[in-house]
């Protein structure tokens, strides 16, 4: 249902108008005057392009030469990747798509910039503030972004757990993609890497992604709650009155800042929680938690009823032929292998992504990956339990005083039907 019009939009209205009655004379004055400042952003790919860096540490062909891991040197487009010796070179012919990044488990190759947390928080702040965001490519936008698109290398960029943070969070995003635009693109898997990235995601979420591929069908529109606390909080600022007093509805919005800051927040403690609980192996050495996997484990924490749905893998042990050598917990990237006890093979399933080196590196065949769902990857949150516990205790007794007010309530009315007799 459409939201009734009140003096304040005709104020934000009338101040939009105004705006851009003197936008023109201050573009006058900014020509003559050369303000560098106001002159306007003129359209570069390569703004949206960084050449990816690689961690040797947690590069699982650089740990072990029995790794059989090539992801990234199957999917470079321009064969610009090598690993040797123990070590990644990304050469001067790397075309900076970023597509290496996405394919590894454990977030050996990376692009600072598009890195899964920083593409979700991009896409969050258009999100926030429009009724429509849009993530797409360089090759497909052609011109310089407007505040709501999301620019990327290539749209293949984007990790499924990403992508279901997305979909749970912000229903409003949409892919723009014109028709055949990943025909005559030189990054050849770009597009099945984000049709099965969305695929997953998808299946994971039970929700659709939105896909825009007309031009002229791409809108720039703010929320108006958005837009409406934003005029109020210039008031604010400039009178130092608070309209949220005239306007209670507009001090419930959150900012975009504010949603961002409450997101990260939420993977904080998330980590924070982990690292209490699980945070080390017995052999006291720290854990590591990709950025794929906290936002994985932070959207099953807000919809555990998903874990049904969403799939991983985690290595299993046949103990009859496991010789407690260590090969796997000392070859684990991510260190969520372990021994225990008498040498009992663990693994923590929060911070294992799958990669399958310790089945690779076990001399005996002791370990196989084994696909399961995420149950496993929802955690107890101490704070909800507790809530739960008091609502129920509040229910309870509630019950309770029901129950004895129905007993007096059936007394009375015993007595007056043996009075009226």
């Amino acid at each position: 249902m459409a939201q009734q019009r009140d003096m304040f939009d005709d104020l934000i209205d009338i101040t939009k108008g105004l705006s851009g009655l003197t936008e023109p004379f201050s573009d006058l004055t900014n020509a003559f005057l050369g303000n560098p400042e106001a002159e306007p952003k003129e359209w570069n790919p390569a703004d949206y392009k960084e050449k990816p860096r690689a961690n040797t540490v947690p590069c699982l062909a650089c740990r072990s030469e029995k790794s059989s891991c090539r992801a990234c040197v199957k999917t470079c487009p321009v064969n610009a990747i090598e690993i040797e010796d123990g070590g990644i070179d990304i050469l001067d012919t790397c075309r900076k798509c970023g597509l290496c990044a996405p394919v590894c488990p454990t977030e050996a190759i990376y692009s600072p910039q598009k890195r899964p947390k920083r593409i979700y928080d991009a896409v969050a702040a258009a999100a926030t503030a429009y009724e429509t965001a849009y993530v797409t490519c360089t090759r497909a936008l052609k011109r310089v972004p407007r505040e709501n698109e999301v620019v990327l290398a290539c749209v293949g960029d984007v990790t499924p757990e990403t992508w279901l943070a997305i979909l749970m969070d912000y229903p409003n995003v949409s892919v723009y993609l014109p028709l055949d635009i990943c025909t005559a693109c030189r990054n050849a898997c770009g597009e099945e890497m984000l049709g099965e990235a969305i695929a997953t995601a998808e299946e994971w979420s039970g929700r659709g992604m939105g896909l825009e591929v007309d031009a002229k069908a791409l809108t720039c529109t703010k929320r108006r709650e958005f837009e409406r606390k934003e005029y109020f909080d210039k008031i604010k600022q400039t009178t130092g009155l608070a309209m949220a007093k005239f306007n209670p509805a507009a001090a419930a919005v959150t900012t975009v800042s504010q949603r961002l800051k409450e997101h990260t927040k939420k993977l904080s403690a998330l980590e924070r929680s982990l690292s209490a609980a699980t945070g080390a192996n017995s052999l006291k050495r720290r854990r590591v938690l990709t950025q794929s996997r906290q936002l994985l484990l932070s959207t099953l924490q807000t919809h555990p009823e998903l874990a049904p749905n969403v799939q991983v893998s985690t290595p299993e042990c046949d103990f009859e032929k496991c010789t407690m050598c260590g090969d796997c917990v000392e070859m684990c990237p991510l260190r969520a292998c372990d021994l225990v006890g008498s040498g009992n093979f663990t693994v923590e399933s929060t911070y294992c992504t799958g990669c399958g080196l310790c089945v690779e590196v076990c001399q005996p065949g002791a370990l196989k990956m084994v696909e399961h769902d995420a149950a496993e990857l929802v955690l107890p949150d101490p704070e909800a339990e507790q809530k739960a516990a008091e609502a129920a205790k509040a229910h309870e007794e509630a019950e309770k005083m029901k129950a004895e007010a129905k007993k007096k309530l059936d007394a009375v009315l015993d007595r007056v039907e043996k009075l009226a007799d």
